[in-house]
């Protein structure tokens, strides 16, 4: 069972009944999630199924032609058998080959085509899913998925289920053979079948528990890995080197240890099956060696048992090495199937439409919120923001506003009330059409690697080169971006390194704008700014905001005396609402709130 934690992290109750991982109704689940995306590929697995059947046929020939060889050939001295024996060895051989290599490739090319669409689903399906589930999922988890994890899947859909049933087919059809040729001695043979059964049931329940416990290592190491590289700046700006690699090395640790149990589990398990093939190899030789003495079997017959033997334990052996791998995917598998079983918190109802071109009247109508299970951070707000109207959210660090933001950008959904633009209720029209109307320049702006032009465009990317330059001129970005190497063609490193914080923010500010929002949603965006950069995009913000719902999350005096509406948060409550001087009249909270920022500026 799975509870939101503090911290924003979804847990497993110890307390909680585990699922089991080999119930049928899993395992069918499984089976038919890789066998969905063979269906694009019908044609190519039909092939590589009918070259398998041929090349497990023709594999199942020399110990019986090497029979034939002994007893007609070679006793009976006659040289044409056992010229046509020969014949049909070599024949066999060849067969073997262009079969083999037939199911390799038709195999291997469907293999390889599943992988990337199950990669290009789980990017889709991460793609629909809801800010709240990127929110309490670490980024290195996540990416872990798409990486490792479908990494995992590639042995077994590429080698492993030809294994599987090549392996299984020449098991029964060797052990059909043998008891056809005589059943005392396959009897013999197969008498240390229930140790192979009692050891195999052993390793299976103790690998699984040590394959899942990998899978899930190996997700934090890549999530550790992640979040040290994505954040080193500030781990070097902080000293945290010896820290951050001292729990890098536990980390790494315990997924050393995880490891380890598998390599300790297959060291005394592969062994065992080496050990027991060798004594029925030796049962098979001394009671057939008798049996040949009293002419009740051929010496042919008896070689025969000794080769079909080694096909034999051949698939078994192959077999357990295949459940390593099984183990593996299996693990693997399970951690996709989660994702995949992810729904979006925030859904489109059946009937909801597109939200037409929209004037910017907001209104927050007794709107009540929490994060997953958690208490409630917003209770009972109500707003009502006209069309063009800047409003100003201010309070102290936690009161809710950027929950505010969140929800007006349909990111969530209210537990009760509602949110309405120009009268209509966010949850009747798609999010899509929604967020088309929405700019949001977050505090920090982030970037993707690519041109500026690329990244100013990322919201429009129809826009010519003018209407890019253009916003950028709006904010003030034009100059600094034709200072460049290459102007508005210079490439970005990821995040945007190149530039300095403020200059990304600039950037930020431009593709907000340029994608032409009717409502803009700014947190904190001025904080990484200088006053002289701020200055230019508060003349900027003047024109462009004439016509425009803003709503602004700022500690800024000038940014909030410029507001039209000052709305004071405090607790998930609206406490206080009003412009500047009339606020400053009724020496409430935001008199408090205003001259600790006066004394701070």
């Amino acid at each position: 069972m799975r509870v939101w934690q503090p911290g924003g992290h979804l847990t497993q109750r110890r307390d909680a009944p585990e699922i089991d991982d080999w119930s049928w109704a899993r395992t069918a689940r499984r089976i038919s999630t890789l066998a969905s995306l063979t269906r694009p590929y019908k044609g190519r697995t039909m092939l590589a199924i009918v070259s398998l059947l041929l090349a497990t046929a023709t594999a199942l020939a020399p110990p019986f032609l090497a029979k034939l060889a002994v007893d007609d050939g070679i006793r009976e001295r006659d040289l044409d058998t056992l010229t046509w024996i020969v014949i049909a060895f070599v024949g066999a051989g060849v067969a073997s080959f262009l079969t083999a290599a037939a199911q390799t490739y038709f195999t291997g090319w469907t293999g390889e085509r599943i992988l990337a669409d199950l990669r290009n689903k789980l990017f889709r399906h991460l793609q629909r899913l809801s800010l709240g589930y990127f929110e309490r999922n670490r980024a290195g988890v996540i990416i872990s998925r798409l990486t490792n994890d479908v990494d995992a899947l590639d042995q077994l859909v590429t080698d492993g289920v030809t294994t599987l049933v090549q392996s299984t087919l020449l098991l029964f059809g060797t052990a059909i053979i043998l008891f056809l040729f005589d059943w005392r001695l396959a009897l013999a043979a197969l008498s240390v079948m229930p140790l192979m059964a009692i050891a195999t049931a052993l390793f299976r329940v103790r690998s699984s528990r040590a394959y899942r416990d990998v899978r899930e290592r190996l997700g934090l190491v890549t999530a550790t890995l992640a979040e040290d590289i994505g954040g080193i700046r500030v781990v070097q700006s902080f000293r945290r080197e010896g820290r951050n690699q001292r729990h890098f090395e536990e980390v790494n640790a315990h997924y050393r240890e995880a490891n380890q149990q598998t390599v300790v589990l297959n060291g005394l398990y592969f062994p065992f099956v080496d050990f027991l093939s060798a004594l029925a190899t030796a049962v098979v030789i001394g009671y057939g060696g008798w049996l040949a003495s009293q002419g009740e079997i051929s010496v042919g017959t008896l070689l025969a048992f000794v080769l079909y033997l080694a096909n034999f334990f051949d698939p078994v052996q192959q077999l357990s090495q295949l459940y390593n791998t099984f183990l593996a995917a299996v693990a693997a598998l399970d951690k996709i199937m989660e994702v995949i079983d992810e729904e979006p918190e925030v859904r489109d109802n059946p009937d909801a439409r597109d939200l037409e071109r929209i004037h910017g009247d907001v209104r927050f109508d007794g709107v009540r919120f929490g994060y997953g299970n958690l208490p409630e951070v917003l209770h009972g707000i109500d707003l009502d923001v006209p069309a063009g109207t800047t409003v100003a959210l201010v309070g102290h660090t936690g009161a809710g506003k950027s929950t505010i933001a969140k929800l007006l950008a349909r990111f969530y959904d209210p537990r009760k009330g509602r949110i309405t633009i120009d009268g209509t209720d966010l949850r009747d029209v798609k999010q899509g059409s929604l967020r088309r109307q929405l700019g949001v320049v977050p505090q920090e702006g982030f970037l993707f690697a690519g041109t500026v032009r690329d990244n100013i465009a990322f919201g429009r990317p129809d826009a010519t080169s003018e209407q890019v330059a253009s916003a950028a001129r709006a904010v003030g970005a034009h100059q600094f971006i034709l200072g460049l190497e290459d102007g508005y063609e210079t490439n970005l490193q990821e995040r945007g390194t190149r530039l300095s914080l403020g200059q990304r923010q600039l950037v930020a500010f431009a593709r907000a704008l340029l994608a032409d929002p009717r409502v803009l949603i700014l947190d904190e965006a001025t904080s990484s700014v200088d006053i002289g950069t701020e200055r230019k995009i508060e003349e900027a913000l003047g024109k462009l905001l004439s016509d425009r719902t803003a709503f602004v999350i700022a500690h800024r005096l000038s940014t909030i005396r410029g507001a039209d509406l000052i709305v004071v948060v405090e607790q998930g409550r609206v406490v206080e609402q009003g412009t500047h001087d009339e606020l400053m009249t009724k020496q409430g909270l935001y008199t408090s709130l205003y001259g600790d920022w006066a004394d701070v500026a």
